[in-house]
């Protein structure tokens, strides 16, 4: 059976997140309706990772099987017709060998988190940036984020019902960036842990409101404490970037 890979992007805003759940709408849920409509088949939608409630993509990546084998384009734009009015669109689609496989053949995710950094509440970005009013210095959360970059045990950055076996990973990647008004936070790792890379600009954004430096990020890490480190950011700023194959 013909397998795809699609690309995907999606304001999260409407959603439970990426995954089915029995209480409320999910990304995973649209896209399968979508591709029934389109094919009569009942198919299944694996993702590269899920993402939470409120959580968008740019560049999630999902592959079904679909048997009639029409080509990538046609797919694509099938899907796309009975996703409307859903904020969920299939940027590209392609085939690929059974031997693929959206999560497991994944060496890479990305996230940017956006931080509108203003005075005025957003208008046209409500619900797509976390509004922080307060002066944040860029330079200062950049330099306490490199404190976390590496093969760490991420207990302090770990959400309290994360599933995964180890806190244990590499982050390889979190660089923070200011362009005019809105502070940019890119994180790069193999996986991450369930609200890691959210508790990472929680924390993050605190050094840039001058309470913590470097060495405060470094013991908050060695601390292997939740209680330790910053807020949880909100969901509504975090957008996943890209996977990588």
């Amino acid at each position: 059976m013909p397998r795809y890979k699609l690309t995907i992007e999606y304001d999260g805003g409407p959603f439970v997140g990426w995954q089915r759940q029995d209480n409320g709408p999910s990304v995973q849920q649209a896209l399968e309706e979508a591709a029934l409509r389109y094919c009569g088949q009942a198919v299944v939608a694996h993702a590269s990772g899920r993402t939470d409630a409120g959580v968008h993509a740019w560049g999630q990546v999902a592959h079904i099987e679909i048997d009639r084998g029409d080509p990538p384009g046609k797919v694509r734009d099938a899907i796309n017709f009975h996703l409307r009015p859903l904020p969920v669109a299939v940027v590209s689609a392609e085939v690929v060998g059974d031997d693929f496989h959206a999560r497991f053949s994944c060496r890479e995710r990305s996230y940017v988190y956006r931080i509108l950094n203003r005075r005025s509440r957003p208008a046209l970005e409500a619900g797509r940036v976390w509004w922080v009013k307060g002066a944040l210095d860029a330079e200062a959360m950049h330099a306490a984020a490199q404190e976390l970059v590496g093969a760490h045990d991420f207990t302090s950055f770990r959400a309290k019902e994360c599933q995964a076996k180890t806190p244990h990973k590499t982050l390889d990647e979190l660089v923070v960036t200011r362009r005019g008004e809105e502070v940019e936070v890119y994180a790069r790792a193999r996986s991450f842990l369930h609200h890691q890379v959210r508790n990472m600009v929680g924390t993050v954004v605190a050094a840039g409101e001058g309470k913590w430096g470097p060495a405060d990020i470094r013991r908050i890490l060695l601390a292997c404490d939740r209680a330790q480190a910053g807020q949880t950011a909100p969901a509504c700023g975090l957008y996943f970037l890209r996977a990588e194959y």
